[in-house]
């Protein structure tokens, strides 16, 4: 089996429209729905996760130059094992993440250097 690092993405553009444009009420309907079908979606692919992930918030970006605030797209990440890419990717076809305006999943496949 290969492991494939799942980044599950927004544009940062799409969440504050959505916080500006749809009330609270509506909001957490949605979100509940959105996280009713990634249980469901997490149940049916157990067996293919190796790490469930988290979500990731404020980002830090570090140059030789130093530290600075950043934005990026990320919000959650995951690790899956599938027998090929192509199987990982079809893991995520209709995935609930996709609901989200303008939203986007990249998988990568992961290489094991010997250290």
């Amino acid at each position: 089996m290969n492991k494939f690092f799942v980044l599950l993405c927004v544009p940062a553009a799409s969440i504050e429209e959505w916080m500006k444009n749809v009330d609270e009420t509506t909001r957490k309907q949605q979100t509940d729905e959105m996280m009713k079908s990634w249980q469901e979606w997490t149940t049916k692919h157990e067996a293919a996760i190796v790490d469930k992930g988290t979500s990731v918030g404020k980002t830090k970006r570090v140059t030789s130059s130093g530290a600075t605030d950043a934005r990026n797209e990320v919000n959650w990440y995951l690790v899956v094992e599938a027998e090929s890419h192509e199987a990982a990717v079809e893991m995520f076809i209709g995935h609930p993440h996709l609901v989200i305006p303008a939203a986007y999943i990249d998988i990568s496949s992961t290489k094991h250097p010997e250290m």
